[in-house]
């Protein structure tokens, strides 16, 4: 299938405003920036010289934070940030300044927090007002330009603030003072306390989502519905170290209904954000890279436990999608969303009416491709369109040669889309992001034997080990058209030592290894909390962000905290150096009440505790000068979940990279001049095989 076009030549160009004045941001690398860079709002980025205004000015700052997929983003650039009168109560009282959370997560996590302190609800976009020492006074989300929805209209909020701050400075202090003290208070929030015993903490975990469950539609809770990838993860841990079936069934029935749905996209493979219903039908049509990283690495997990073709063609299709549409050509770094929106309506680029489906698939197919699909004459969406889904999957209903009409059909009509106005794709790299994907597809290439995937996964590596970095070696966060800049924060650093763990399994290429302890370097010397436990989001140089906070609990993006704490503790197997594993052990025990209340909130920081208190299987296959003797025992890992564990290679008659002197593969060889498997657990190794079968049921945990 061809790819996107390598540019947004359909969408509205960045800036395009005839005769209009650009404002500051137009200096910006944020798509998102960008798009406001002519807005009559004299808008500046947070920067130094728009934070000194403010304090000469004597001005209140407006802080408005949103990212370029968010659709009431655009609705309230539309209503106020377009508009002349708004933009002139702006400029006149108050420093405007934008910023793109997906650069900035530090700043959108505090005043997010203070925020949902005041209305006890969150989003964006957010908006935010900030004394000129940058504490929030007054905030909330989507303001309409007048009066509606029950709210109450930005120029009405404008003139009370910029009143109350002229004419009631103390009462505005003072408010401001209250409010950046429970951002304090929250961030520091202690969750220490006894963690129970794994087993335990384990049921209560899966019995706290099984009881969350839509029994009819999967998912966890009503709508609107987000794709839990490590609530899924979770089920399927306790699945495999229970043997329980409903921990498995509560995992498959949304893996399978998010993929029949709308949610996905049917001709040209990948996510969208989020379902708007319980039927997973209809989406919020943005699709993000950390969704389709995270739910290609579910959809792998699951046909690892369960072996379904339906499970890998969703992994091949959502990983083939990245690499067509959302992959630089140049770089091989991985873009961050494609927007919801298209020709000013959301979800226009992906519906479709009957008459359409007529002129691509001809008179004799298109019907029946219709009726497969659930496209009909009155619609399920907007203006009598319908979004694409089926009620089974393709493979447990038609045979091999119905698939492949069927597959054909899609391909038509994926090509004729392509000449539709496309959604404004979000060019910029983010290193935590890409990081995430990068795992995806070393997982998938190992997984999958698909030299492609761990091509791009290694490609995509480099770009983050070479171009993300500083001078001083130190990680960056963004980058756009040639521009790397802002200061790694610890999901950058957490998400690219599990990344490079990933790749390492994957290929067994020292390299990456070696990298993972640079990396693993930084990470602790920049962010952990030394004066307690765990380890903080920013590394607390930039005097404009108040709060150090401690991101714990798992949202769109499994929690940095958890993913640090995961990734030090299988670094840890490999390298022999206990004082990672230590940071790992206190990062838990610190959290312990969250373990024990709330397990399924902190899944990644829960793997934590089940690699430290349940010992996973440390595998070392050792062969003579090339993989092929070994690839019996690969391939025995290849279709199983093994979540956990550490597996290298050792070939005895090549350069081995430094290999041997890893802990795991200290004294290992030959076993009668034949390649062995050893299989260790617990600090105890059972004895070396030679036979691929005898490899696996060690594996599931036999005798061979």
């Amino acid at each position: 299938s061809s790819p996107l076009p390598p540019s947004n030549k359909w969408a509205k160009p960045l800036g395009a405003a005839e005769g209009k004045k650009a404002n500051r941001l137009i200096h910006s690398t944020s798509p998102y920036l960008l798009q406001h860079a002519y807005n009559p709002v004299d808008w500046s980025p947070w920067d130094e010289e728009a934070l000194e205004r403010a304090k000469k000015e004597d001005k209140p700052i407006f802080l408005s934070i949103g990212y370029s997929a968010c659709h009431w983003c655009h609705v309230m650039e539309h209503e106020s940030f377009e508009d002349e009168e708004v933009a002139k109560l702006l400029n006149a009282n108050f420093i405007p300044i934008k910023v793109d959370r997906e650069e900035r997560p530090d700043l959108d996590a505090i005043y997010m927090t203070a925020v949902q302190i005041m209305t006890q609800s969150g989003g964006w976009p957010m908006s935010v007002f900030l004394t000129p020492d940058l504490k929030p006074f007054f905030g909330g989300t989507y303001f309409p330009k007048e009066d509606k929805f029950g709210r109450p209209g930005f120029i009405r909020v404008l003139h009370a603030l910029a009143d109350a701050y002229k004419n009631e400075r103390g009462k505005v202090a003072e408010n401001a003072e209250r409010l950046i003290e429970a951002v304090r208070e929250s961030a520091g929030r202690g969750l220490e306390g006894a963690t129970p015993p794994f087993e335990a903490a384990l049921k209560n975990a899966a019995d706290q989502l099984r009881s969350q469950l839509d029994p009819d539609w999967g998912g966890f809770g009503r709508a609107p519905k987000f794709p839990r990838t490590l609530a899924i993860e979770l089920l399927l841990r306790a699945h495999q170290r229970t043997g329980q079936e409903r921990y498995l069934e509560a995992a498959t029935l949304t893996l399978d209904k998010m993929a029949l749905g709308g949610m996905y996209d049917h001709l040209g493979g990948g996510f969208h954000r989020y379902s708007v219903d319980d039927e997973w039908l209809v989406p919020h049509f943005e699709k993000m890279l950390y969704d389709n990283a995270l739910l290609a690495t579910s959809y792998l997990q699951a046909w690892q436990v369960t072996r379904k073709p339906f499970y890998q063609r969703v992994v091949e299709e959502t990983l083939g999608f990245v690499l067509r549409d959302m992959t630089d050509p140049a770089t091989g770094a991985f873009y961050s969303t494609l927007d919801a929106d298209s020709e000013g309506e959301e979800g226009k680029f992906y519906v479709w009416k009957p008459g359409e489906l007529k002129d691509v698939l001809g008179e004799t197919e298109w019907g029946e491709f219709a009726r497969i699909y659930g496209v009909t004459l009155r619609g399920n969406f907007e203006h009598g369109t319908s979004i694409l889904h089926l009620v089974e999957p393709l493979e447990t209903v038609f045979d091999e040669a119905k698939r492949e009409t069927i597959r054909r059909q899609r391909e038509k009509l994926f090509n004729a889309r392509l000449g539709r106005i496309h959604p404004l794709r979000d060019d910029k790299v983010l290193t935590s992001w890409n990081a995430l994907m990068v795992s995806a597809l070393a997982q998938g290439g190992f997984a999958l034997k698909d030299a492609k995937y761990l091509a791009a996964a290694r490609r995509g590596a480099d770009f983050l080990l070479t171009t993300m970095r500083a001078p001083d070696g130190a990680l960056l966060h963004t980058y756009r058209e040639g521009k790397a800049h802002t200061s790694g924060y610890l999901e950058d650093h957490a998400f690219l030592l599990a990344a490079l763990l990933d790749l390492y399994e994957a290929s067994f290429e020292m390299k990456w290894l070696e990298e993972a302890k640079k990396i693993a370097e930084l990470l602790v010397g920049n962010f952990w909390d030394e004066a307690g436990a765990g380890f903080f989001s920013t590394d607390g140089k930039d005097p404009s962000v108040l709060v150090r906070t401690k991101e714990l609990f798992d949202g769109a993006t499994p929690s940095p905290s958890g993913v640090a704490a995961y990734a030090l503790a299988r670094l840890s197997v490999y390298t022999g150096d206990k004082a990672l594993a230590e940071k790992a052990e206190k990062t838990v025990k610190a959290n312990g009440k969250a373990i024990d209340r709330a397990g399924s909130a902190v899944a990644s920081l829960f793997f934590t505790y089940e690699m430290l208190a349940g010992s996973p299987k440390e595998i070392a296959l050792v062969g003579r000068s090339n993989t092929e003797e070994i690839e019996p025992f690969l391939e025995k890992l290849r279709g199983r979940f093994l979540p956990g564990r550490a597996l290298s290679i050792l070939l005895k008659e090549t350069a081995d990279g430094g290999s041997s002197k890893l802990p795991l593969l200290a004294y290992k060889e030959l076993v009668g001049g034949r390649a062995a498997a050893y299989v260790c657990k617990g600090y105890a190794c059972e004895r070396p095989v030679t036979e691929a079968g005898e490899f696996d049921k060690l594996l599931t945990g036999g005798t061979p």
